[in-house]
C-alpha cells in the first residue's frame, strides 16, 4: 500500500513544511510513498529514493523547485515527478543515477546545464513537459520522449549518446543554439515531431549511430535539417524540410534510406551527398532550391529513384569525382541545367524526363568524366537537349529531345555516343561536332530542324551509321573545315535544303537521298552557329551592333573617334 505525505509550507496537521523532510519520513518507512505538494516555492535539493511519486497539488506551475546553484533532483529507484517546475543552474537541474525516473506535465529549466541527465543503465521518461535552455542528456539510457517542448536550448536539445536507446515523439524543439536531436554512438527514433531555428543540423546522426525519423516538419534552420556522418544508418519517412540551407545532408560514409520526403526552399541544396556519403533516396520531392536540387560530389556516391525536381537553379549535378545513378527523375521549370556531370565524376541516368530548362545535360571535365544516359526525353530547351565538353565522354540510349535549339553537341576533346536516338522541331541543328570532339552515332533520327540534321565543323570527328535525316531545312548533314569521319547506310529525305555539305574529307557510302550533294567548291550554306555557354559573360537578349565587349580583365581602356560631322565613329 502506498503511504501518503502532505508538503505544506504553511504548515498543517500531517504536514511536512518541506519537501526534503517528508522524502526521509518516506525513505525510514521504507514503503512505496505518494508525496503531494502545495503550491509555492521550495529552495531544496532533492535526493529521491525507492519508490516515490512526487506531485503537485494545485495548477500547472504552482509548485517551484529551485537552487541558485546545482542539482535540484537526484533519483534512485523507480521515481515520478507530476506538474511540478524544476529550476536549476550550473549542474545537471534533474539526474536519474539508478532505476526509472518518469517527469510528466513539469517544467525543468537549466540555466548553464543540463535539464535531464539519465545515466548509462537507466530509463528516463518525459512526458508533455517543457524543457527550457537546457538539454536532455541520455547517456547509454533508454529514454521515451512525448509531446514535449524543447525551447532555447543552449546547446544540444536532446542528445542521445554512448549506445543510448531513445524515442522521440510528437515533440517540438526550438531555438537550439546546436542540434534539435543528436545521436551519437547511439540510436534513436524521431517521429511526428516538429524542429525550428536550430544553429546546426536539425536532426544529425553521427559516429556510427542508428536514426530513423518519420512524419516530422522541419523548417528555418541555419544549416542541415537532417544530416548523417560518420557512417551511420537509418531511414527517413515522410518528412517535410522547408528553408534550411541543405535539405539533407550525408558524408563520410554513412548511408540512409530516405523516402517520400519533401525538401522545398532549401537556400543551397535539397539533397547533398558528399565525402564518400551514400545513401538511397526514393520517392522524394525537391523543389525552389536556392542552388542545386540533388549535388553529389567530392566521393559521393547516391542512388534517386523516382524523384521530382521543379523551379531553382541546377536540378543534379555530379561533381568532383562523385559518383551517382538516378532513375525515373522528373524534372522541370529550372534556371539553369538540368543535369550537370563535371571533374571526373560519373553519373548514370535512367528513365529520366526534363521539360522547361535552358541546358537539359552538361558535362565537362577530364576523360574520367563520364554520364551514361539511357530511356531519356528532353522537351522544350532554350539552348541544348545534351553539350559535351572538355575531354568527357557521354553515352546516349534511347533518348529523345524534342523542341529547343540544338539536340546534341559535342566539342573541344570530348566524345559522344549515340544509339537509337532521335531530335525533333529544332532551330539550329540535331546532331554537331566541333572543336576536336568525336561523335559516334548508330540509328540517330533528326526530324524537322530548321537549320541542320548534322552537321561538323573545326576537327571534328563523326561516324554515323543506319541514320535518317528528315525534312531538314538547310542540310541534311554539313561538313566544314577539316571535319572528318563517315556517313555509312544514311538517308536524307524532305522537301527542302541539299542533301549534304561535303568537304570531301568524310566518306559518304550508301547514301541515299533524292536531293543534291554540294561540294564545297560551290557557295556552301553557312553552318548553324556552335553554341557555347559562357556563364561568366554578359548577356544580351536581342541584336547588338557596333559595341566592344571586354570580361575577365584587369584593365580596359575605352576610346572613341569623333567623325567630322560630330558623329562617334
Amino acid at each position: 500500500m502506498v503511504a501518503r505525505y502532505l508538503v505544506s509550507p504553511h504548515g498543517g496537521r500531517r504536514a511536512y513544511p518541506d519537501i526534503t523532510s517528508a522524502l526521509a519520513a518516506a525513505a525510514a518507512r521504507g514503503r512505496a510513498a505518494l508525496v503531494e505538494i502545495s503550491p509555492g516555492r521550495y529552495e531544496e535539493s532533492l535526493t529521491v529514493q525507492g519508490e516515490v511519486q512526487l506531485v503537485a497539488l494545485g495548477d500547472p506551475g504552482s509548485v517551484v523547485v529551485s537552487r541558485p546553484l546545482g542539482t535540484v533532483l537526484d533519483a534512485h529507484g523507480s521515481v515520478r515527478v507530476h506538474g511540478l517546475v524544476l529550476i536549476g543552474r550550473d549542474a545537471d537541474v534533474v539526474g536519474c543515477h539508478t532505476g526509472t525516473l518518469v517527469l510528466e506535465h513539469s517544467e525543468i529549466r537549466a540555466h548553464n546545464g543540463v535539464s535531464v541527465h539519465a545515466r548509462p543503465n537507466t530509463s528516463v521518461t518525459l512526458r508533455d513537459s517543457v524543457i527550457l535552455h537546457g538539454r536532455a542528456l541520455f547517456s547509454g539510457a533508454h529514454g521515451l520522449v512525448e509531446r514535449c517542448r524543447f525551447i532555447d536550448a543552449t546547446d544540444n536539445a536532446v542528445a542521445v549518446i554512448k549506445g543510448a536507446y531513445v524515442s522521440v515523439q510528437g515533440s517540438w524543439i526550438g531555438g537550439s543554439m546546436i542540434h534539435g536531436v543528436r545521436v551519437s554512438g547511439a540510436r534513436a527514433q524521431v517521429n511526428g515531431c516538429e524542429l525550428t531555428g536550430t544553429g546546426k543540423a536539425a536532426v544529425i546522426a553521427d559516429s556510427q549511430a542508428e536514426l530513423t525519423v518519420t512524419g516530422c516538419t522541419i523548417n528555418a534552420v541555419h544549416a542541415e535539417g537532417i544530416a548523417f556522418i560518420e557512417q551511420s544508418r537509418g531511414s527517413v519517412d515522410g518528412t517535410r524540410v522547408t528553408d534550411a540551407q541543405h535539405g539533407i545532408a550525408v558524408a563520410s560514409g554513412a548511408d540512409p534510406v530516405v523516402r517520400g520526403c519533401v525538401f522545398t526552399e532549401c537556400r543551397d541544396t535539397g539533397i547533398n551527398v558528399h565525402t564518400s556519403g551514400r545513401g538511397r533516396f526514393e520517392d522524394c520531392e525537391v523543389f525552389d532550391s536556392g542552388n542545386i536540387a540533388v549535388f553529389s560530389t567530392n566521393g559521393g556516391a547516391p542512388e534517386v529513384h523516382g524523384c521530382r525536381i521543379s523551379r531553382g537553379n541546377v536540378g543534379i549535378a555530379v561533381t568532383d569525382a562523385a559518383r551517382g545513378r538516378f532513375t525515373r527523375v522528373e524534372m522541370a521549370d529550372l534556371t539553369s541545367v538540368a543535369l550537370r556531370v563535371h571533374d571526373g565524376a560519373r553519373a548514370v541516368f535512367e528513365q529520366v524526363r526534363v521539360e522547361r530548362c535552358p541546358s537539359h545535360v552538361e558535362t565537362r571535365g577530364s576523360a574520367g568524366t563520364t554520364a551514361d544516359i539511357a530511356d531519356a526525353v528532353f522537351r522544350d530547351f532554350d539552348m541544348s537537349a545534351v553539350e559535351v565538353l572538355g575531354q568527357s565522354r557521354v553515352t546516349l540510349k534511347g533518348v529523345s529531345a524534342e523542341r529547343g535549339a540544338l539536340g546534341f553537341g559535342v566539342g573541344e576533346e570530348a566524345q559522344l555516343f549515340v544509339h537509337d536516338c532521335d531530335v525533333t522541331a529544332v532551330s539550329s541543328g540535331g546532331a554537331i561536332g566541333f572543336g576536336k570532339g568525336r561523335l559516334v552515332a548508330r540509328n540517330l533520327t533528326v526530324t524537322g530542324s530548321e537549320g541542320f540534321g548534322l552537321c561538323g565543323t573545326d576537327s571534328a570527328r563523326l561516324d554515323v551509321v543506319n541514320s535518317e535525316f528528315v525534312d531538314c531545312a538547310t542540310a541534311g548533314a554539313g561538313f566544314y573545315g577539316t571535319c572528318s569521319g563517315r556517313l555509312v547506310d544514311c538517308s536524307v529525305t524532305g522537301a527542302r535544303g541539299v542533301a549534304v555539305q561535303d568537304n570531301g574529307r568524310v566518306d559518304l557510302v550508301s547514301l541515299r537521298t533524292s536531293l543534291p550533294v554540294v561540294k564545297l567548291t560551290e557557295k556552301p550554306v553557312e553552318p548553324p552557329p556552335t553554341i557555347i555557354n559562357n556563364y561568366d559573360g554578359p548577356v544580351f537578349n536581342g541584336d547588338v551592333h557596333g559595341v566592344q565587349v571586354a570580361w575577365n580583365n584587369n584593365k580596359v581602356i575605352q576610346q572613341q573617334t569623333n567623325n567630322e560631322d560630330g558623329s562617334s565613329a
